[in-house]
């Protein structure tokens, strides 16, 4: 309100009262008389609009109670007329709040035509949208006046919030099959023109490549191991390949390490000098020869590295819509899920979080068409089963698996016989630095297992038959007089031999 004087012509001031003007809640009543009146009048109206309206969608209360009564019929498939919902309306004892039989009558005698039921109901959903952010920005503006709360605390649960409005809202028309089929042809025909024949994004190792198609866009892959296995040091080795080897731009966010600390990984894989070393910065003069000619490989390398603690699902959303536009990012790793909340949320446990987390990331992926792997720790099964095949994760021994599993279309477990001390499989055969890729789910695909070189000196992960290549070059460097190895030349996978301690990457 505001106060102010007028002259009335007569010498005299008068007080007025100027009045602020309020503004009415969006809404749309007449729309909402013509849709209600239409459904009692057109037989197939409800299969038009039950999957954009729901009874909160309408402004007026009683409009919000004819149109439950109307779902009610039609999900007991009874006919929808206006006799029908006034029985319904008075076996729900809402009749009289309705304002008896003669506003039902009233609403079918304002129906013109039933031809543009869809476009009005979507007007009144629009209107029911703009109304839930009303409602939600002016509960964030109340709190953020409240100086006893934490600003950090109450964007996250503005966040939550709008995600969860958003999510409510978001849907999806049908696609008639042409457009589909023209797509699937596409991609079998970039298939086609690869010689590998691969469709996905490309790992770098041989055996995953040839059994996945490379990672496929849209999917989620969760990748899981117990402590100690070497989930950050293979998701790095498949990073380097990716980026370095291919040019495809990968994104990796961390939760659990800086990204000073990462890229110290990435060090280490790439100029394959051992971790204690590169802490230490304790080099011998050829390794630091080594080091130079070799990091030159990360320079410019596109790996774009998040170090956020703590992420929830809906800064990932962000920054991950961001990093595809800006950057064109074809992979992202999550290092790793159980570190990841959904704050501005509220759930009865953990593992309701957690399915929200994964059923995000899904959904992510869908949205961003590109893979995204998560990272995810198992539980402690593993360590009280014996033999060599009881030391093999199995789905059930994921983390909150029935959410994990159920969204993934693909599993993957990281298993080194090695670390528990199995040397030698059943037929006699060293498993000695041997790691197995175990796809446990493929929904697209075919399960099995993939053998791969783990070398815990450098936290790398390579392909078995180009460990081979490696050793022969490196066995004939030591055979050479001079102590001092020389800088291999462009194009060379030169190996420094490091001690065989396992290191718990």
């Amino acid at each position: 309100m505001a106060e102010g004087t007028k002259n009335t012509g007569r010498g005299k001031q008068k007080a007025v009262v100027v009045a602020d003007m309020g503004r009415l809640q969006p809404q749309a009543r007449e729309l909402e008389e013509a849709v209600l009146g239409a459904l009692m009048l057109e037989k197939d109206a409800y299969s038009i609009v039950s999957e954009i309206l729901k009874p909160e969608c309408f402004y007026e209360k009683r409009h919000q109670m004819i149109y439950s009564a109307i779902v009610d019929l039609a999900l007991n498939q009874q006919p929808v007329d206006m006799l029908t919902v006034t029985e319904q309306l008075k076996k729900r004892a809402e009749l009289e709040q309705v304002g008896t039989a003669f506003y039902i009558s009233q609403l079918t005698s304002k129906v013109a035509s039933t031809a543009h039921i869809e476009y009005h109901a979507r007007i009144i959903a629009q209107k029911y949208l703009a109304r839930e952010l009303i409602s939600f920005t002016a509960q964030i503006q109340d709190k953020a006046f409240d100086e006893t709360l934490d600003v950090e605390d109450l964007m996250q649960e503005a966040e939550g919030k709008l995600f969860e409005i958003s999510q409510r809202n978001v849907k999806k028309d049908v696609t008639q099959i042409n457009p589909v089929i023209k797509d699937a042809m596409d991609m079998l025909q970039k298939a086609a023109n690869q010689k590998e024949g691969l469709s996905g994004v490309r790992t770098g190792f041989d055996g995953l490549d040839k059994m996945t198609s490379g990672w496929q866009n849209s999917d989620l892959i969760i990748i899981a191991a117990r402590p100690a296995m070497g989930k950050t040091a293979f998701v790095l080795s498949m990073a380097k390949n990716m980026a370095v080897n291919y040019n495809s731009p990968v994104a990796v966010f961390s939760l659990e390490m800086s990204n000073v600390q990462l890229v110290n990984r990435l060090i280490v894989n790439v100029c394959e000098i051992p971790g204690d070393k590169i802490k230490r910065g304790n080099l011998e003069p050829y390794e630091w020869e080594q080091l130079d000619f070799k990091i030159r490989e990360l320079y410019d390398a596109p790996i774009y590295v998040d170090d956020t603690p703590s992420l929830s699902v809906f800064e990932l959303r962000t920054k991950a819509r961001r990093l595809v536009r800006e950057h064109g990012i074809k992979c992202i790793i999550i290092d790793y899920l159980q570190l990841m909340n959904a704050s501005g949320m509220s759930f009865g446990s953990r593992e309701q979080e957690v399915s929200t987390i994964s059923r995000s990331l899904k959904g992510l992926a869908k949205e961003l068409n590109i893979p995204i792997i998560a990272l995810s720790q198992l539980n402690r099964g593993v360590e009280s089963r014996q033999g060599i095949e009881g030391k093999r994760p199995q789905l059930a021994d994921l983390r909150e698996s029935g959410a994990i599993e159920q969204d993934a279309d693909m599993v993957c477990f990281i298993h080194r016989p090695e670390y528990y001390k199995i040397t030698e499989d059943e037929r006699g055969n060293s498993l000695i630095g041997l790691a197995e890729i175990i796809i446990a789910k493929h929904r697209n695909g075919a399960t099995g297992d993939v053998r791969l070189r783990f070398k815990s000196d450098f936290a790398k992960f390579m392909n078995v038959d180009e460990d081979i290549v490696v050793r022969e070059f490196s066995s004939n460097m030591n055979n050479v007089a001079d102590p001092m190895p020389p800088i291999p030349p462009a194009g060379a996978d030169f190996l420094s031999q490091g001690s065989s301690s396992e290191v718990p990457f």
